[in-house]
């Protein structure tokens, strides 16, 4: 098996999936892949975009160890001309000197295929001319896919293509089919858009004297639309998805079921039921919705599996990276595992959980101006609330030892005399006495301290976050709050 990207942009969702295609079957089998880039695009080839699908497929679980390679098509440039001498030289290609407007004028049609008017001229080599395949005239060419059937080509509709440009090179189709057979290559898996090459390939493959290898041309991706993912309109690079916090064993399990589908009514399985289930031949020929809705609820699933450690380690480069909105020695690993079980069951992607706790790590909260307005509507309540909080939770502090104000936290203290500490229960129980001293159940009591402390009307269980916060910062924020409204 190969899998055989070209160096010329970001790594397509479609790569990734025929790269695990062609890599769960290479497992299966007992066979190796092969990654090949196919580089022969000079002007469009650039060393990063190579190395971005070194690290792309490394992220997927592809690693080094996983492939042999890479290998580079524009190496292989002997073994190519090689293969034009010899179609020339058995009669099954001819040099062409016609442009497309010499076509234009001999047909009178944009649309028209070449009409091979070269084939009988006896052309030699010369500066500027092409080199096309003579393709059959009669009979059709059956390719043979495990995905698709037997499809048959009429030969009369193909015509004469071009194996090698005017400058000598070879064209994509002749030079994918030489490495392919230089490389010993035995499955050939796919795109269905490289399906109408797989005729032309394929007498390629038995004009130099080999027997064709096993294609699979799995389904189109498409978007909701039903229109084929274009890296113009959708996203569609692997690349944004994993900086947007998508995990890979997510992105791994959800594009293998574009197709296909593992035994039973399931769709969220390990990677090694894939790898033991999956068969070609039970690949969906109709195209497959890419539907990131989907993807992102896999990924959700995926985090809340995670142990809390696996999950604190998964969102380090978010929460210690350069964009972090907090300096970088304000993040406190302690008060993040705090909160990590409680952050853990409410994000569906890494990167929601800078939003979810930049109160922690922040100086001063970012305010929703929209959710304070709400929250403290009535402003002689939300005061008159915020007063006997920080009332309070004032007491509460001293009884754990810490009265809010001497720069410690004291966050899970007891008293000297076994009075409350800090915590989530504590904290609720005062709350709810201070809402029921104003006529306020819970829920009203607490949306003022939540915006005043975090900064918005939504997020983490509060109690449990002001317990990670401590009592100088909580009492410090509902001061600052105090004093705005006042």
């Amino acid at each position: 098996m190969r899998f055989a990207p070209s160096p010329t942009g970001m790594f397509h969702v479609g790569n990734a999936r025929s790269l695990l295609l062609n890599w769960v079957v290479a497992r299966q089998s007992g066979g190796s892949l092969v990654l090949r880039i196919e580089d022969t695009d000079a002007a469009r080839s650039r060393p990063e975009w190579t190395q971005g699908i070194i690290d792309a497929m490394a992220w997927l679980g592809v690693g080094p160890d996983e492939y042999e390679g890479p290998y580079f098509q524009s190496a292989n440039a002997t073994a190519h001309r090689e293969a034009i001498a010899r179609l020339l030289a058995a009669g099954r290609a001819y040099y062409c000197d016609c442009s497309r407007e010499d076509l234009l004028a001999r047909t009178g049609d944009s649309h028209r295929g070449y009409d091979g008017f070269c084939r009988d001229r006896g052309l030699a080599a010369a500066e500027g001319r092409a080199v096309r395949f003579r393709t059959p005239d009669e009979g059709a060419t059956i390719v043979d896919d495990l995905v698709r059937g037997k499809p048959a080509f009429d030969n009369a509709l193909l015509e004469d293509f071009v194996i090698a440009r005017g400058d000598g090179s070879a064209t994509f189709l002749l030079a994918n089919v030489v490495d392919d057979v230089t490389m010993g290559i035995t499955h050939v898996i796919r795109a269905e858009e490289h399906l109408s090459n797989a005729p032309k390939q394929q007498l390629l493959w038995e004009a130099l004297g080999t027997p064709p290898p096993l294609w699979a041309h799995t389904p189109i991706l498409v978007n909701a639309k039903r229109q084929k993912l274009s890296k113009r309109r959708d996203r569609v690079a692997l690349e944004d998805f994993r900086a947007e916090g998508y995990l890979a064993a997510a992105m791994r399990n959800y594009l293998m079921l574009l197709g296909w589908a593992p035994s039973g009514d399931r769709e969220i399985v390990p990677w090694e039921v894939i790898e033991n289930e999956f068969r070609l031949e039970e690949v969906n020929s109709a195209p497959a919705f890419f539907d990131v809705t989907k993807l992102r609820a896999f990924n959700g699933e995926y985090i809340r599996a995670l142990t809390v450690e696996e999950f604190v380690a998964a969102c380090q480069p978010w929460l210690t990276g350069p964009s972090t909105p907090w300096d970088a020695d304000a993040y406190d690993p302690e008060v993040f595992a705090a909160v990590a079980p409680l952050a853990q069951t409410r994000l569906v992607l890494l990167s929601e959980i800078v939003p979810l706790v930049d109160f922690l790590f922040l100086d001063t909260p970012v305010v929703d101006e929209a959710a304070w307005a709400k929250a403290t509507k009535d402003r002689d309540t939300a005061a008159a609330l915020l007063t006997a909080t920080v009332d309070a939770y004032t007491r509460l502090a001293a009884e754990g030892g810490d009265d809010g104000t001497d720069g410690t936290d004291g966050a899970s203290g007891q008293g000297e005399h076994g009075g409350q500490g800090w915590d989530a229960a504590a904290l609720k129980a005062r709350l709810e006495e201070v809402g029921l001293a104003h006529g306020l159940k819970l829920g009203k009591a607490q949306a003022p301290v939540r915006v005043a402390v975090t900064g918005r009307s939504v997020g983490l269980p509060l109690f449990e976050t002001l317990a990670a916060l401590g009592p100088q910062r909580t009492l410090a924020r509902l001061r600052a709050a105090l004093a705005r409204l006042t």
